[in-house]
C-alpha cells in the first residue's frame, strides 16, 4: 500500500543560512522544509520530492516497518535545516508504540533521467 498523502511534517533544529551548503558545495543539500511529498519504495529506501522539480532518494540505515503505510513522515535534522548527508537527518514514522526512528544512511538526489524511469508507484 502506498501512501497518497501530501502531509509531510518536518521537524527541523534552528537554521543556520546558506553558509551551511557553502561550506560543502560539491553535495547536493535540500532544505527540509521544502519537502512536499514522498514514496516509500520499501522498507529502507524513501524518494523525496523537494520542490516542484527534484527527488532525492533515502537509503535507510536498516528496516523502518510499515513505511510504506505511512500518510506522513518527519525528518529531524541535526544542526541545520539544510540536508547534505545520511547523517544530517534521521526519519521519523508512526509506530505502534509512538514515533519510529529511522537512521539515514545516504541521500542521492537523482538525476531528470533517473525520476523519469522511476514507475508511478516510486514517484513522490
Amino acid at each position: 500500500m502506498r501512501s497518497t498523502s501530501l502531509a509531510l511534517v518536518t521537524l527541523c533544529m534552528a537554521l543556520t543560512g546558506p553558509q551551511a551548503m557553502a561550506a560543502s558545495p560539491a553535495k547536493a543539500c535540500f532544505h527540509g522544509r521544502s519537502v512536499t511529498n514522498f514514496a516509500a519504495v520499501n522498507d529502507q529506501t524513501v524518494n523525496l520530492r523537494v520542490g516542484v522539480r527534484e527527488v532525492y532518494r533515502l537509503e535507510l540505515l536498516g528496516s523502518c516497518p510499515d513505511i510504506d503505510w505511512q500518510e506522513a513522515l518527519g525528518l529531524q535534522s541535526r544542526g541545520s535545516s539544510w540536508i547534505c548527508d545520511g547523517l544530517d537527518v534521521t526519519l521519523i514514522s508512526k509506530g505502534p508504540f509512538g514515533p519510529q526512528r529511522c537512521p539515514v544512511r545516504s541521500i542521492h538526489k537523482l538525476t531528470p533521467q533517473e525520476i523519469e524511469a522511476l514507475p508511478s508507484r516510486d514517484r513522490p
